[in-house]
């Protein structure tokens, strides 16, 4: 139910300077360094609103908005609009007016939201739920309309964060993969990216060298290169027999009769899509422009067209050794912040990575 502040001493130690006690178990924060707004969502639904004093050491509380039904799950501050836009599991994604604490609106979604980001200049809200969709909204000053959805992961949405410049939302998901969806090139676009072995908690983007940061609950931190060509992964294609040998799958009886052969079970070659027997897709790769920065099943053919150039890796991978639950990227200094279930909070340097 605590809050602090941290502040770096003369000795280079962080202590707190602040520790306050809230009514209820805190759930989420959002904190403006232009106005020292603290915003901090509460497991009864309250959002409190607190102003820092500019030496940091005191914490006074402006307004309560009783914004959901129950837990906060996100929390963002909008300065240029005066906007508090928050998530909650009840469902609902609601937005406040920071000036008056009135609730301006709000738009239930088909499941519980933990992704939230918000586009100032087309005033467009993406948010990420728990059954894998992400709800595009428009907002108005007090109305809002359902722009489009986008559906991709087979677990629930789990991190989201928008590149404004060129226009590309990233969403993370429980299902380890990350999906990059182009909506500045109107193409539909969406790339995937496997490199973890657990659920995304985190996702953050380094503008101005085009670097993505993922964290998830493995304890890896993943830095992505998005500077590069990267290439859709192919749609899985259906088929009754193996589209390489003409082998009969399991369920494929008529041909299992026909040809006197036991059937056999399906795979994918991740490169083309192609439905294919064990057998004939025996060999492991790692595709990097197609995401896969670990070794996934390719068919014989695939495996052998993919160069040694196509298999550079376009990511680097380190260890957090704490299982990730929130992070903070600082882009101005490079520094990143990863909080664990351990309780801990750690500070990283990520100026020899990210640069």
């Amino acid at each position: 139910r605590t809050v602090r502040v941290w502040l770096k001493r003369d000795s280079g130690q962080y202590w707190p300077s602040i520790y306050h006690a809230m009514p209820s178990p805190c759930s989420c924060m959002s904190f403006n360094p232009e106005t020292r707004r603290l915003s901090i969502g509460l497991d009864n639904g309250t959002i409190s609103e607190f102003i820092l004093s500019e030496d940091y050491n005191k914490m006074t509380l402006v307004k309560s908005y009783q914004a959901h039904q129950s837990r906060v799950i996100m929390i963002l501050f909008v300065l240029e609009m005066e906007w508090v836009l928050s998530t909650g599991q009840d469902k609902h994604f609601t937005w406040h007016c920071s000036e008056s604490g009135q609730r301006l609106g709000g738009y239930r979604t088909s499941a519980g939201a933990c992704g939230l980001q918000f586009d100032v200049e087309t005033r467009h809200v993406f948010v990420g739920d728990h059954s894998g969709q992400v709800t595009i909204l428009k907002l108005e000053q007090e109305s809002c309309s359902l722009v489009t959805t986008f559906k991709g992961h087979t677990g629930g949405v789990t991190a989201l964060c928008w590149d404004p410049i060129q226009r590309i939302l990233f969403s993370g998901s429980s299902d380890h993969s990350i999906i990059m969806w182009d909506i500045g090139g109107r193409k539909g676009t969406a790339i995937e990216l496997q490199g973890h072995n657990d659920k995304v908690q985190s996702l953050s983007y380094a503008h101005h060298t085009r670097q993505l940061i993922s964290c998830g609950a493995d304890g890896g931190i993943v830095v992505w290169n998005m500077d590069v060509e990267r290439q859709e992964t192919p749609e899985w294609l259906d088929s009754d027999s193996c589209q390489k040998c003409d082998q009969p799958f399991f369920w494929n009886f008529k041909q299992m009769w026909d040809s006197k052969k036991i059937g056999l079970r399906q795979h994918h070659c991740r490169k083309c899509g192609k439905a294919v027997c064990g057998k004939c897709s025996s060999k492991r790769s790692s595709i990097p422009l197609m995401g896969f920065e670990f070794e996934v099943r390719v068919c014989d053919s695939c495996h052998e067209s993919i160069t040694d150039e196509e298999r550079a890796p376009t990511a680097t991978f380190h260890d957090s050794k704490h299982n990730i639950v929130h992070v903070h990227f600082d882009a101005t200094r490079g520094w990143l912040l990863t909080s664990g279930t351990d309780k801990v909070i750690k500070l990283w340097d990520m100026t020899p990575v990210v640069s």
